[in-house]
């Protein structure tokens, strides 16, 4: 089992807003919260198959607690209230389905992967639009 445990910062960032787009988030907010999430602060804790992630950007902090295999409450990229599911889907990689708990959205969810080479790949899905966002361990 990979551990992911480290404080993390963005190396690289390919379709954020693209994703945003998909999720409905108007441009004014859209442009914001691109400017805002260009350098996220990721501090992950991980005790086998219990997680905590914080992910830090001036305009919003958010911190989730989970337990790999075990449905726990967060929230979708754009803020709804969602229950999500997280699995292993190889040794190195986890996805995690996301259900909204009210309303309807595109079918969204995320996965962390880490590389032979010690990066860590957040990708975030909503329907087909894929974001993809590369840390590298302060």
């Amino acid at each position: 089992m990979p551990n992911f445990s480290g404080n993390w910062k963005m190396k690289s960032s390919e379709n954020f807003e693209e994703l945003l787009k998909a999720l409905g988030v108007n441009m004014m907010l859209r442009k914001i919260a691109v400017a805002a999430a260009a350098k996220p602060a990721v501090e992950i804790h991980q005790d086998g198959e219990s997680f905590y992630i914080r992910t830090s950007t001036p305009v919003r902090t958010t911190e989730i607690r989970f337990r790999v295999g075990e449905e726990f409450e967060e929230q979708t990229v754009d803020g709804r209230p969602c229950k999500s599911l997280a699995r292993w889907e190889s040794e190195n990689k986890m996805v995690c389905e996301q259900r909204l708990l009210k309303g309807d959205g595109p079918k969204t969810g995320w996965s962390r992967e880490m590389t032979n080479d010690g990066e860590l790949i957040l990708i975030m899905t909503a329907d087909d639009v894929v974001c993809t966002r590369v840390y590298i361990r302060e």
